[in-house]
């Protein structure tokens, strides 16, 4: 379990852990729209994004980017000292996540989705959105990678029976979706294994939620132990 937090650390927590889980749902609903072709783009994997589809599905996965960090730097807080390597792994992991699909995404939503809205394509051909077969698509794929990375080093952060262990066991299987995500470049099906994160994550996200908010709170005004 986690230790005797502050309440802004328990807080920040809760609230990140609890924003994580409704943006990666709101994640996986649209992209299930845009698979069954709901949302202009022809179904399927392998098709790229309309406009209208780029700002439904990458809107909610950049806010997730930086609600994902913060929920790790508050697990890196309340973890107990003998434990701390690997939430501050799990940390710098989620960092490196943030800033690719940040990055990604932005680009995305303010110059290539506009300029693909209004027909002008022309030159920015590199930065197009495509899966399996563009630059930024590689970029994505990497820094998801790098997130189950970071899942992964936080199961270690925690012991205990109950929510922790069920925590912990989401942690861990998002963690093992790294090689079914990092290698869709080479082998395209192996999307379909990769989108058991739809499940493992927003799971491991809603039991942090829950451990945060059953952290018992230190009073004191410095929490020495998180130092």
């Amino acid at each position: 379990m986690l230790q005797a937090i502050p309440s802004s650390t328990r807080n920040a927590g809760i609230w990140s852990a609890a924003l994580a889980t409704f943006f990666s749902i709101f994640y996986d609903v649209a992209q299930i729209a845009e698979w069954l072709g709901l949302m202009g783009s022809g179904g399927g994997a392998d098709n790229p994004s309309t406009p209208f589809g780029l700002f439904v599905l990458l809107t909610p996965s950049l806010l997730l980017g930086s609600s994902f960090l913060v929920m790790m730097a508050s697990l890196h807080q309340a973890t107990l000292h003998d434990r701390k390597i690997w939430s501050q792994a799990a940390l710098a992991f989620a960092t490196v996540y943030t800033v690719l699909i940040s990055i990604n995404y932005y680009v995305q939503l303010t110059w290539v989705g506009p300029r693909l809205a209004a027909g002008r394509v022309a030159g920015m051909e590199a930065f197009l959105f495509t899966p399996f077969d563009s630059f930024l698509y590689a970029v994505d794929i990497l820094g998801y990678s790098f997130m189950s990375l970071s899942t992964l080093f936080a199961a270690f952060t925690l012991k205990g029976s109950g929510l922790a262990r069920a925590a912990r066991i989401f942690l861990i299987a998002n963690g093992l979706l790294i090689p079914f995500i990092a290698l869709q470049m080479y082998v395209h099906w192996l999307i379909w294994i990769a989108a058991l994160w739809a499940v493992t994550f927003p799971g491991s996200t809603w039991c942090l939620a829950l451990l945060f908010k059953r952290a018992r709170v230190d009073g004191s005004a410095v929490n020495t132990a998180a130092a």
